[in-house]
């Protein structure tokens, strides 16, 4: 007696699904890699220069920039065949950083870390290139929230940005190198290899410190901030004149901003043993 044949179709649905699946990703991961062109040194690009950045056809960019053009993450210069960021994304990334369990639970450390100082607390989270400001506090002065004004400072050459670069990937790493070091004072490091020292000398003493590198005049100590996963994503700091946050300062300065680091990382989650 013969056996009735097995139906074949649900086998070629589930097919036609993975298929689709794959190809959605694929169509993800170019407009992802079209965004990924614009920096904050690179803020308007023609697209025989995306193309060349993305190693794709100049046909397939001017498709995706379209779709981005109309889903408002690009704009283009009336004027010039140019394009940049859309306001859009601004938008989305004021949402992303009002609802990120840092943001409510950041406060009260970055107001303690202010009072047993004396100085200014930061805290800060890496963007993948920047560091962008949640909280600031200033001794005597009313508290500031930048969430919705996102302040933006170097990775490079910041306490924040240093405490934070440092635990990164090292394409990462490369990436904030190959966009530009930019000098911004005299002591500003500006050499690959140095700066590539500067982070092996973070990730051994456990925080960072800003020489004037941002700001002339300035000393910052910083530390990095764990999410529950175990990555780095922030950085907490005290910055002040030289003159009151002097090198004698640092070691009792840094005590408080790695304990308040430690602190800040637990209570989002992350198991402070693993360090």
């Amino acid at each position: 007696m013969n056996k009735p044949a097995r139906s074949t179709a649900p086998r070629r649905e589930a097919s036609s699904e993975a298929q689709d699946q794959r190809g959605s990703l694929k169509s993800m991961q170019k407009l992802m890699a079209v965004l990924d062109c614009f920096s904050r040194y690179d803020r308007a690009l023609t697209l025989n220069e995306i193309s060349a950045r993305c190693g794709m056809p100049k046909t397939t960019v001017h498709r995706l920039v379209t779709s981005l053009r109309e889903a408002k993450l690009l704009e283009q210069d009336k004027e010039r065949d140019r394009y940049r960021m859309g306001i859009r994304l601004f938008e989305l990334g004021s949402i992303v950083l009002a609802n990120l369990d840092i943001n409510r639970e950041a406060r009260p450390f970055v107001e303690r870390l202010m009072a047993i100082s004396g100085e200014s607390a930061h805290l800060c989270v890496f963007d993948g290139t920047n560091m962008v400001i949640i909280e600031h506090r200033e001794p005597g002065a009313l508290s500031v929230n930048w969430t919705t004004t996102l302040s933006i400072s170097p990775s490079y050459c910041t306490g924040v940005g240093k405490a934070t670069l440092a635990f990164q990937d090292e394409a990462v790493i490369e990436k904030v190198i190959r966009n530009g070091l930019v000098p911004y004072t005299p002591t500003t490091i500006t050499d690959p290899d140095i700066l590539r020292r500067e982070l092996r000398a973070v990730r051994e003493r456990g925080y960072a410190i800003d020489e004037g590198e941002h700001q002339p005049a300035v000393r910052c100590v910083a530390a990095p901030v764990y999410n529950a996963a175990g990555r780095v994503f922030a950085a907490v700091s005290v910055t002040g004149p030289k003159e009151r946050v002097t090198l004698e300062r640092v070691p009792e300065v840094a005590e408080y901003v790695v304990a308040t680091a430690t602190q800040l990382s637990r209570q989002l989650g992350y198991d402070t043993t693993q360090s």
